[in-house]
């Protein structure tokens, strides 16, 4: 089949392939290896809004369904089911965390984010919180790895309270302001940087 004969799921079917595999929990996408069969009209907005074909998508059990069968190949970002592949665009990062818990303190601190589609990290060795700061504004963009390289971003009222978890480290000899998860520390901004 050449490439101008090959037709581009829609949604619509996409959705419908999904629902009839009946898998428990999250699809093992990264064990299928289908045909790409072009781009779907998707987007994924920064603040985590899925649009299809320009428009938002206001069922919250679709979005969480095609969230199911997201992957990341690259920088590329793909719906991927058994038998199709097809590229979505994502504005910044495929979900957003929307909140999260804290138990214990210090070393022994453990945060457990939720996103807006109802996934759950652990922020720890294997899904770590990295932050990058805007160039020329200094704006932090925070970020939790979910699974399989597909991030999170940290939305600005848990990235505040994620702040007051803080404490000072030090990493490779220079003193750093972030936070402890999982026994293990996420830099956030250089101790020198803070304002007083």
């Amino acid at each position: 089949m050449s490439a101008q004969d090959r037709v581009i799921p829609s949604a619509e079917g996409i959705a419908a392939s999904v629902r009839a595999s009946k898998t428990k929990g999250l699809p093992p996408v990264h064990l299928w290896n289908p045909p790409f069969c072009g781009d779907l009209d998707m987007r994924i907005a920064r603040d985590g809004t899925w649009f299809y074909l320009g428009t938002p998508i206001g069922r919250p059990g679709l979005v969480k369904l095609f969230s199911s069968i997201l992957r990341k190949d690259g920088d590329a970002y793909f719906l991927v089911t058994p038998v199709e592949k097809v590229g979505i665009t994502v504005d910044d990062a495929p979900f957003v965390a929307t909140d999260f818990e804290v138990s214990g303190d210090g070393e022994a601190q453990v945060l457990t984010f939720t996103t807006h589609v109802g996934d759950t990290a652990v922020a720890g060795p294997e899904h770590p919180i990295r932050v990058e700061r805007d160039a020329e504004t200094g704006e932090p963009s925070p970020y939790v790895l979910v699974r399989a390289n597909l991030e999170a971003l940290i939305d600005r009222k848990s990235f505040y309270r994620l702040v007051e978890c803080g404490a000072h480290h030090d990493v490779d000899g220079q003193s750093w302001f972030g936070v402890w998860s999982g026994g293990a520390f996420f830099p956030i901004i250089p101790s020198d940087d803070l304002p007083d």
